[in-house]
């Protein structure tokens, strides 16, 4: 690709977080936050660290640790001013983590936490817990995942959201069967 358009479609499918190196990325807050900042569309190096308030030089090493851990591609370049500006893009629209650990789920809710605080319009955050039997938690999870997904696809000069998901058991106290 020699002339990147400005508007490549959004990247496809799911990519599940499994490999030492993918979970080595995610623990660190700014490659969290070009991952959220590329999930819209492709940027550059330069658009990254503006959006972001960082140094390019920081953007540009997290990004090849992001490449190298297979989480962002390049998905094209452009010739300016007789040098070449390389776009980045997720390499998937969704990301699923089969196995959280304690470690990048600690980093994504404290890059959640930042985004909350920056919101503009007051955000909504529920924390329930509900009773399901396996097979219903799988549905919920499943109808969830869908939601989000579908939810997507206004026109570009409407808001951007964010949206954070977790389905999990909760942990009994490791004595609950004691007496006394």
């Amino acid at each position: 690709m020699r002339d990147q358009p400005r508007r490549l479609p959004p990247p496809e499918g799911v990519l599940e977080i499994v490999a030492p190196e993918q979970f080595a990325a995610l623990a660190h807050p700014l490659r969290q936050r070009l991952l959220f900042a590329l999930g819209h569309r492709p940027a550059t190096i330069r658009q990254l660290a503006a959006q972001l308030d960082a140094k390019k030089g920081n953007v540009a090493h997290h990004l090849k640790v992001l490449r190298e851990a297979g989480l962002v591609h390049i998905a094209g370049t452009r010739q300016v001013r007789g040098g070449t500006e390389q776009y980045h893009q997720r390499t998937a629209r969704r990301t699923v983590v089969a196995e959280p650990r304690a470690a990048g789920t600690a980093t994504t809710l404290a890059v959640f936490a930042q985004e909350l605080d920056s919101s503009p319009a007051e955000p909504h955050l529920t924390l329930r817990h509900l009773r399901l039997s396996p097979t219903r938690a799988r549905e919920l999870a499943e109808t969830l995942a869908k939601l989000v997904d579908e939810a997507g696809g206004d026109t570009e000069d409407q808001p951007l959201y964010g949206v954070l998901v977790a389905l999990y058991q909760q942990a009994l106290p490791a004595d609950t069967t004691s007496s006394g």
